[in-house]
């Protein structure tokens, strides 16, 4: 049974394929469903996937956005603002990314910043774009959570400090220390919007089976799903600033 996500409006960034489009399919079919789901991606008209699920679901709204885009992202705030209108935006998926094999003997300059830009410094500028919309959502209503206003930050275990020994990751410097920084945004968030009732979390979804976590990975797509968005329905003040895997429990900084 499809998770209950008490929400009116999310938008899920890097949502043409993977995760993005698993967390796409998930809402549409959840009961009750997102008054909107806000599906981004950088060329919507060549996302086939998507294009048939909007043919599908009136709820589905197709937007273009490219993450590390200033004039991108401020034409989609505007264009979500137009949807969801005085009610604001309730849960931002801050999931666009990109990863390159990378080890410490192959790692540039040009791959690090690469990665950086759109992977950490992306997530923030589209964050502070939508934060007029995630604070019109929080006034709608009290408690944390996705049901008043969320922002969930795409992570990975592999960004842990803690776990850094673990030999799986050891290919991928520049996604790994871009998470870490990432999870630091997190925490900054966390922090500077309690106040406003909005609540932020990293999320590491789990090693699975897309473009980006590659055939080895031990999960599929549709198989992760429903326990992701079963986190996201949970989500309370008790969680703001965490570190969380796909069933919900704590990671390590």
């Amino acid at each position: 049974m499809a998770a209950q996500l008490r929400c009116r409006s999310v938008l899920i960034t890097g949502s043409s394929r993977g995760i993005g489009l698993g967390l796409v399919r998930g809402l549409l079919a959840a009961s009750p469903a997102p008054d909107f789901v806000l599906a981004t991606c950088r060329f919507p008209e060549k996302a086939q996937e998507l294009q048939q699920l909007s043919k599908k679901y009136s709820n589905l709204k197709l937007l273009q956005l490219d993450v590390v885009s200033e004039s991108s992202i401020k034409k989609v705030v505007q264009e979500v603002e137009d949807i969801v209108g005085e009610k604001g935006l309730n849960c931002l998926v801050n999931n666009a990314g990109i990863n390159v094999v990378a080890t410490l003997e192959e790692v540039t300059a040009e791959t690090m910043l690469s990665i950086y830009e759109t992977n950490t410094v992306a997530q923030l500028m589209v964050t502070k774009a939508f934060l007029p919309l995630l604070r019109k959502a929080a006034q709608q209503s009290t408690g944390m959570g996705c049901h008043r206003a969320a922002i969930v930050n795409m992570s990975s275990i592999s960004a842990s400090m803690e776990l850094v020994e673990d030999n799986d990751f050891r290919m991928v410097y520049p996604y790994r220390i871009a998470k870490t920084a990432l999870n630091m945004i997190t925490r900054c968030l966390a922090v500077d919007l309690e106040p406003d009732g909005i609540l932020c979390v990293s999320l590491h979804p789990g090693w699975i089976e897309t473009d980006m976590g590659g055939s080895l990975a031990p999960l599929k797509v549709q198989d992760a799903i429903p326990g992701i968005l079963s986190v996201l329905v949970h989500l309370s003040e008790k969680d703001n600033g965490s570190f969380l895997n796909g069933q919900g429990g704590t990671l390590p900084w």
